[in-house]
């Protein structure tokens, strides 16, 4: 059973939603769901496909996103070129994550993308949080707001971080191997170091079926399409 994050695209222009979906299968631990394009299609698709989280635009055939953002029990970012301040305040004020205004480039998308894996990621943990969980999870939502360089590393977690060669993923045992530490050390510091943006986790499925974390440094930026509509 895929782990991936299920991912449904709402946007009444089919081009744009197609090519929203490519961008968001092309972000490791993500699956794009078929995109719909309009309010009542995007309330079934919820109801029976329940993604976990919604790209949804505000310009839509018959309704606002925006008026349909108030009924969603679902995460959701609004993805649209409405740029005026009361869209953008009725959205924050409504439940929206994000906002990101096209036209975007892939890689803008892909980074909203993985902040929002790390704010899922933090929020997993079973039991109550502190308060500084809280603002972990907060800054987690904004593309480039954690640093990798924010905190300082003890000597294992930047030998872990200087085991990892850009291009390449590895399992944590692997890490281990490579440090000189347990699998149970690396994966806390791999954990720690996701968390933080410094490194990005893929799953991977065996022949057993049975999904295996593997770990890498994220990929280098580099120029991307733009989607104009």
């Amino acid at each position: 059973m895929s782990e991936d994050f299920r991912v449904l695209i709402v946007d009444d222009d089919f081009h744009v939603a197609k090519l929203h979906a490519a961008y968001v299968d092309s972000v490791p631990g993500f699956l794009a769901l078929a995109p719909v394009g309009s309010a009542s299609q995007a309330l079934k698709a919820i109801h029976s496909l329940r993604p976990d989280l919604v790209l949804l635009d505000v310009y839509l055939p018959d309704a606002s996103g925006l008026d349909l953002l108030r009924q969603l029990d679902v995460d959701t970012m609004m993805l649209s070129a409405a740029s005026d301040t009361g869209s953008l305040r009725l959205a924050f004020r409504r439940g929206a994550l994000a906002y990101l205004l096209k036209p975007f480039t892939s890689e803008s998308l892909s980074q909203q993308l993985r902040s929002y894996a790390r704010y899922r990621r933090i929020l997993a943990q079973p039991g109550n949080v502190d308060q500084e969980t809280v603002e972990r999870a907060k800054r987690a939502l904004v593309p480039g707001e954690v640093s990798p360089s924010a905190r300082p590393r003890s000597a294992t977690e930047a030998a872990v971080l200087e085991s990892l060669v850009r291009g390449e993923q590895y399992s944590a045992a692997e890490v281990a191997a490579r440090v000189g530490v347990s699998r149970a050390t690396a994966q806390r510091y791999l954990s720690s170091l996701a968390d933080d943006g410094s490194v990005d986790i893929q799953l991977r499925y065996g022949t057993t079926g049975r999904p295996e974390h593997r770990y890498g440094l994220p990929p280098a930026s580099s120029g991307a399409a733009r989607t104009d509509n």
